[in-house]
């Protein structure tokens, strides 16, 4: 219970927060076709490592990302410092394969700097994983660029020895960086999990030097599982938060006892983590939106990734739909930011919120006549206003509620039988102020 209970402590601000942006960005934003692209086209090191002579990312503007990020109401951004081809973006000793070889540039240390700039909180993304290590599982591993491939078939290899060097590394990053607000591990899976990592001693270091750093639960699983962070049993290592991916959680995410446990969705942009030129099925700003408020209204964060091409550009698709989300944080975001499930069932038209004696109904969807406000006892009602604009919003009972005398209804228009179009498509959000 000790660890829920530190876990309680660290994730205060997370569970405010609410919103956050991922980077994914590295040498494979230089080949255009996604951050997998190494395994996927199999590619071999003799033919993958040479990308790292090209990258020099003349773009590479973290201080446009963070105030992108920060515009659209976002509290956090998390880049990926190194992925699974093993490729660094910090300046680490453990290894020549970083941008300080590449381009003579720390871009960790330029992106961490730039975000503590704008203040917003930092995290880094660490891959568990290591394409370019010579004692990483190759032949047998189910992710490989070189699994399946007879030459590697009989490789001995001294996996103890990357261990070694992957809590070298982790260290350079606790260390080197100043305070960190998030590790972000990925990921654990088949039989590389927990103490395969050795986990517990990892953990142990990074609270050493980090003690109020939150690290998700990817040392135990992956996006398609939670790990014993869901148990009453949880492991020291099961992280502060569950980071389910490219899914939101049916009915929010709770332990076996039913109390909540923190978590986050993390989902890209388009479909691709990192830049792909062939992508076009970008989320509109609509849905992301919504899907933000779900997050809220289940208890959940919403992690929102983009992914920059090899020169550092965001591309202009991508800023569009931030720009979009931006102009309904900066009317809305008290909606979301230090919001929580409101503990009322969720209604036909949309979702609520709520932060202390603030109920936020957020309404996707116009009613014929007045609004229902279902779930909410109609005597504990102080006022409602529109979020956006603070006008007042009035009552909506009348004769055409008279079978539902238990049922708080108000008006969108000037008369409540009359029905009206809603004043954002989006979300219309309703802040009701509730009798203490």
């Amino acid at each position: 219970m000790d660890i829920i209970n530190e876990r309680k402590e660290r994730v205060k601000w997370f569970r405010n927060d609410r919103f956050g942006m991922f980077v994914h960005w590295g040498l494979y934003s230089i080949i255009g076709r996604g951050e997998w692209v190494m395994s996927t086209e199999r590619i071999p090191l003799e033919k993958y490592v040479p990308y790292a002579k090209e990258f020099n990312p003349v773009n590479y503007d973290p201080s446009y990302w963070a105030k992108m990020a920060k515009k659209a109401g976002m509290k956090y951004v998390i880049l990926t410092a190194k992925h699974h081809d093993g490729y660094c973006l910090f300046d680490s000793k453990l290894t020549d394969y970083t941008s300080m070889t590449s381009c003579d540039r720390d871009l960790v240390r330029e992106f961490v700097e730039a975000v503590r700039t704008e203040g917003l909180k930092v995290g880094l993304y660490y891959s568990l994983i290591d394409w370019h290590h010579p004692d990483y599982p190759k032949y047998n591993d189910i992710n490989h660029p070189m699994r399946g491939n007879e030459a590697f078939k009989d490789e001995v290899i001294d996996f103890n020895n990357y261990l070694r060097y992957m809590h070298g590394q982790v260290k350079e990053l606790v260390t080197n960086y100043g305070k960190l607000d998030i590790l972000w591990f990925d990921y654990a899976y088949e039989n590389l999990r927990g103490e395969a990592w050795k986990a517990t001693e990892l953990v142990q270091m990074v609270r050493k030097h980090q003690p109020h750093v939150l690290i998700d639960n990817r040392l135990e699983t992956s996006g398609e599982g939670f790990g014993s962070i869901v148990t009453a049993d949880p492991a020291y290592f099961c992280g502060d938060f569950a980071s389910p991916e490219q899914i939101i959680p049916p009915e929010g995410i709770r332990n076996v006892f039913g109390d909540p446990v923190p978590w986050e969705l993390c989902t890209t942009i388009n479909n691709n983590w990192g830049y792909n030129s062939t992508d076009p099925h970008y989320k509109s700003a609509s849905l992301l939106i919504r899907k933000l408020v779900e997050c809220v209204s289940k208890g959940g964060n919403m992690l929102l990734n983009i992914g920059p091409d090899g020169n550092g550009r965001v591309d202009a698709k991508s800023i569009q739909v931030l720009e979009e989300i931006a102009v309904w944080m900066e009317r809305n975001s008290a909606s979301i930011h230090g919001c929580d499930n409101a503990g009322i069932p969720k209604p036909e038209w949309g979702r609520y919120t709520k932060k202390g004696n603030k109920l936020y109904a957020h309404v996707f969807e116009a009613p014929i006549g007045p609004l229902a406000l279902t779930g909410i006892n109609k005597d504990s009602i102080l006022s409602v206003r529109r979020l956006a604009d603070g006008s007042e919003i009035k009552r909506g009972e009348s004769w055409v509620t008279n079978e539902y005398k238990d049922i708080p209804f108000v008006c969108l228009g000037e008369l409540p039988h009359f029905s009206y179009p809603l004043p954002d498509d989006t979300d219309t959000v309703l802040e009701i102020t509730l009798k203490d």
